[in-house]
């Protein structure tokens, strides 16, 4: 075979198989011929005539995502680093707008990002801008997309990712942040406590009310035994006073014993000589004697009439006459 022919066939191999090529899954192609736009391919094995047409560049129709970082002041004069996620796509009916009337896609959303984010952050103080993030992210996607819809793009969604202050302010809001938690932990700390002293004065108070209930119950079974053992006194031939000195001489030993019972006592009682029982027994023997013939020669007093013109001092109580009879 000739070289002539050689090189026509390797020429008609390279005419033929650049006639064809593909085109990938989310992309379109521009085809220009000689400078001029003449179509759009989409993917898979497509037809382009050879040496005329050729491929101008290739669109990527993926969702895209562009990071913008922001250095922004708020109302109260804090500087903040923003960063703002920017998700965008070309719009398959538009791959013309997109390729030919926007050169730099993403410095153009860069810009727009940063001219919404420096309009909005300055009406707000710090921590508004933490609450409302929310809503400088939906003025950011509202701009973009009433701008560069007209380029071909679609503005899928606008995300405040992070807000981040000056080191001086973030170690003030954390210590703003701690003071405040203490604040609250010692409210609820005190609280407790009240809670914990009410609940003990309630106890003290249940405790005292039924250990007065206790001591008066208890004094009425001594007064209810005293009472019975008078009577049974009494029955044998002993008369009231006696009973009751006797009583309060048995309740003297009562105690005596009582007290020896508890070795880590240091209570001493005076007088306590041996014939000290049988002194407080004949003293408080003759004192009820004593008691009794007084009130008997009372009540055989005859009763006199109150003057008006009667003073305390005219008063005399050794007299015993009548001062209804003449003198």
């Amino acid at each position: 075979m000739s070289p002539v022919l050689i090189i026509i066939l390797v020429f008609a191999l390279f005419i033929f198989f650049s006639s064809f090529f593909t085109v990938k899954q989310q992309t379109a192609v521009v085809i220009e011929r000689f400078g001029k736009f003449i179509g759009i391919r989409q993917s898979g094995l497509q037809l382009k005539l050879p040496v005329i047409d050729k491929v101008a560049g290739r669109v990527n129709l993926k969702i895209q995502q562009l990071d913008v970082i922001i250095e922004t002041q708020t109302k109260d004069n804090v500087f903040v680093k923003m960063k703002v996620s920017v998700q965008f796509k070309v719009i398959p009916e538009h791959v013309y707008e997109a390729f030919y009337k926007l050169e730099y896609p993403h410095d153009q959303i860069t810009a727009y990002v940063f001219d919404v984010v420096r309009a909005e952050v300055p009406k707000l103080i710090l921590d508004d801008v933490f609450i409302r993030k929310d809503d400088i992210a939906i003025a950011v996607k509202r701009e973009l997309n009433e701008a560069m819809t007209t380029y071909g793009y679609d503005i899928i969604n606008t995300l405040v990712t992070d807000i981040d202050p000056d080191i001086q302010v973030k170690n003030a809001m954390n210590r703003i942040n701690a003071a405040e938690r203490e604040k609250t932990a010692a409210m609820f700390e005190s609280e407790a406590q009240r809670i914990r002293i009410v609940a003990k004065a309630k106890a003290e108070a249940e405790s005292k009310k039924l250990q007065g209930q206790g001591i008066a119950d208890q004094r009425r079974e001594i007064a209810r035994g005293l009472v019975e053992s008078v009577e049974v006194l009494n029955n044998v031939g002993i008369n009231s006073q006696e009973a009751s000195a006797l009583i309060v001489i048995t309740q003297h030993y009562d105690t005596l014993q009582a007290i020896g019972a508890d070795t880590n006592s240091n209570l001493i009682l005076l007088p306590n000589s041996p014939q000290a029982a049988s002194d407080m027994l004949n003293g408080m023997v003759t004192s009820f004697t004593a008691s009794n013939i007084i009130g008997e020669q009372m009540k055989k007093q005859p009763k006199r009439e109150k003057s008006k013109n009667h003073t305390s001092t005219d008063y005399n109580p050794s007299d015993t006459s009548n001062p209804a009879e003449p003198a």
